[in-house]
Order: C-alpha cells, then sequence, then structure tokens
C-alpha cells in the first residue's frame, strides 16, 4: 500500500511525534509510506510549552515535510487536494485533541474525493481529559469520512462508540517506545546525573493537572522521616510551576524532590529511565499513558493508579502496582511496600516478558486489516 500519515512528527517534538515516526517505521517495512506534519500545530497563545520543536539526537529520524496549518481552513482544503492528487491507498491521522477535527475532517474529507483514498484513525484519546466546548461536535466532524480506528484502551473504545456507534475499529495496546535506545546500569545512569541516593523513583512527562503529581507531592508527604526515597520530576510544566515549586517547599519536601522542568532532548531520556527504581504514574483521570510503554521499554516496573486504562497495561501485582486514583495515602503506602518487599526484582522478570504483547507488529496488522490489505 501507499500509506501517508498525518499528524505531528519530527522536526517537532514530543510523544506524538516519536510515536508517527516508529509507526512509519513499522509500516515501512512492507508499504510505502510518507508523513506530513505541520508548520503551525498550535497557535502560539494556546501553547503553554517553551517551545514545539524537537532538539538533541534524533535517532535518524528525517525530517518531515510541514504543511498543515491546524488554524487555516483553506490551508486544510489545499493539503486535502494534494493528497487526493497522490492517491494513497490509507490516510491515517493520529488523534488525541478534538482542536485538530475540523483540520483532519476537512482534510479527510478532500482527500477522498478522489475516489480511492480510505482514512483510519489512530485514537490516544475520543474525548480529553479537560472537557471543552464543541468537543464532540469537532470530534463526530472528524471521524465522519473514516473507514476505520485504532483505538489503544477500553476507556478510548467506550469514548468512540459513544461517538460513532457501529464503527469498523480495532483495539491494540500502545506499543512499547523503543526510540530511546536501551537500558544501561543504574549506577552508571545515577553517576551521568549526579545522583547520589539509594532510592529514587521517577514522574515522567509533561505536567498537567489530571497527570496527578500534586497528589504524589502530598503522597511523599506521608512517607515516614526514617523511609529515604528521592523523586524525581522530569517534564515541562503546561500548568503553573510555581505552584508546584512552592506546594514542595510548603511540605518541607526540598531534599526529596528533584525537578529537571525543562523538555527532554530523546537521547537523554534513557538516563533518567535507567536511573529509577519504578516510574509513578499518579493520574487522576486517564486513557491510557505511552509513559509506561516508555518504562517497559527500559525493563522499569510501574507503580499507577487505576484511573481509565492504566490497569490494563500496568498488571497489579506483576508489572508493577496498582493502587486507587487520588488517595496520597494508598499511593505513599504503595511506595513503602515496593521498598520493603522488594518487588522491582519480582517484577522486572514479568516487566520484560510482558511488553512482548506491546509490538508494533501487531499494530501494523490491525491497520492492514482494517484497510482491506
Amino acid at each position: 500500500m501507499h500509506i501517508i500519515i498525518v499528524g505531528t512528527a519530527h522536526p517537532l517534538r514530543g510523544g506524538i511525534a516519536h510515536y508517527n515516526a516508529l509507526l512509519a517505521a513499522a509500516l515501512g517495512k512492507s508499504h510505502r509510506v510518507e508523513t506530513i506534519t505541520f508548520k503551525r500545530q498550535y497557535p502560539a497563545f494556546l501553547f503553554p510549552g517553551k517551545t514545539q520543536q524537537e532538539s538533541g539526537e534524533h535517532h535518524n529520524i528525517p525530517p518531515a515535510p510541514q504543511l498543515v496549518d491546524s488554524v487555516n481552513p483553506l490551508n486544510w482544503v489545499a493539503v486535502g487536494r494534494m493528497i487526493a492528487q497522490r492517491k494513497p491507498d490509507l490516510l491515517i491521522f493520529k488523534y488525541w485533541l478534538p482542536f485538530f477535527g475540523p483540520c483532519f475532517g476537512t482534510i479527510a474529507r478532500m482527500a477522498k474525493r478522489n475516489g480511492h483514498t480510505r482514512v483510519l484513525y489512530i485514537c490516544d484519546n475520543v474525548l480529553p481529559h479537560e472537557r471543552r466546548p464543541f468537543d464532540r461536535a469537532f470530534t463526530r466532524y472528524a471521524f465522519r469520512p473514516a473507514d476505520g480506528f485504532i483505538v489503544q484502551s477500553g476507556t478510548v473504545e467506550r469514548d468512540l462508540r459513544s461517538i460513532v456507534p457501529g464503527a469498523a475499529y480495532r483495539l491494540v495496546p500502545h506499543p512499547v517506545y523503543n526510540i530511546f535506545g536501551t537500558p544501561i546500569d543504574k549506577a552508571l545512569a545515577r553517576q551521568i546525573l549526579g545522583l547520589t541516593d539509594r532510592r529514587i523513583v521517577l514522574f515522567f512527562g509533561y505536567i498537567r493537572r489530571y497527570k496527578g503529581l500534586h497528589v504524589l507531592l502530598e503522597a511523599m508527604q506521608h512517607l515516614p522521616a526514617s523511609f529515604p526515597l528521592r523523586l524525581l520530576v522530569v517534564g515541562e510544566f503546561y500548568d503553573d510551576e510555581a505552584a508546584y515549586r512552592l506546594a514542595v517547599k510548603e511540605r518541607g519536601l526540598e531534599e526529596r524532590v528533584l525537578i529537571h522542568s525543562d523538555y527532554v532532548s530523546n537521547d537523554r531520556v534513557r538516563d533518567y529511565f535507567s536511573a529509577a527504581d519504578a516510574v509513578i504514574l499518579p493520574y487522576v483521570s486517564a486513557t491510557q499513558s505511552g509513559i509506561a510503554q516508555i518504562a517497559y521499554n527500559f525493563d522499569k516496573p510501574v507503580i499507577a493508579t487505576d484511573a481509565g486504562g492504566l490497569a490494563e497495561v500496568v498488571k497489579d501485582g506483576i508489572t508493577g502496582m496498582i493502587v486507587p486514583s487520588n488517595d496520597p495515602a494508598a499511593l505513599a503506602q504503595a511506595l513503602q511496600r515496593y521498598y520493603r518487599e522488594g518487588l522491582e526484582q519480582q517484577f522486572v522478570p514479568h516487566v520484560r516478558e510482558e511488553k512482548k504483547k506491546y509490538t508494533w507488529e501487531n499494530l501494523t496488522e490491525a491497520i492492514e486489516h482494517l484497510s482491506g490489505a
């Protein structure tokens, strides 16, 4: 097949860009694949981060043509017509936010005018964590010309069926992110980062309220003084950074919490995950999280809440621990139990086995099935 992927891609940054690069590589083993990305992904006033451009090493990821303007309807029509002229067999959109619904929906409609191209959406979310007016309307507009869908958790599956009853779809778990390399020795990683702590856990990724860092900070306060533990908070703040730093100070956690608030380039991700004993996902709400798949790539157990589809990936008592969401005391108890019972050593072999299920081959097979290839 000739396949065109439209979405975030290098030289833009972030987990979706990494996902699309890995997807293109996996599909490219059997098909001819092109990727088209944004020349303007978000208007500046809507983007809470510091930059939308990638930095650091890119692991030989070629830059995609930057053609799509997310806020210009004339551009949507032009890009759709251009795709229609190329006559791809399949047009894939990675969907995570209804903001892109009008853009993607228009491109899809224009592309399908050639009478040949089929449209497929890979859904991180159908409805967002932080709801806004017109979410459902924009999503319906995006999805109406679709021929098929990939969903990656039961929560997203239910949302899809509420928006598009009778949709043709496959549920395929989020594959493991292997774009960041392989694990290195824990002691070496800690030396690289200048860490001397005996116990280290990692909270990684963009920081927004629904991800529950505020709950994790309260849980850290519940830990007894006799239980030393360092929390690494690594990621760019999409909430008020000052409020979180104040919470650390007010809770007396300056010696326990280390915050690295800049975006981490691909070549540095390995160091933080390799240095940690476990990865913490204290989400208040969720569909799924690609962070769990990064953790699995580095053979790290995950301590997560029961929000959304997290418990579908983190197997309680096998590859990690599941605790109630928005419950700092329960999270603190889980952290203590993790170390006191030596659960890292028990969980790591199961993580290595479990992650074999989360392959890009499973995803490409589902895409081929839905597209009739």
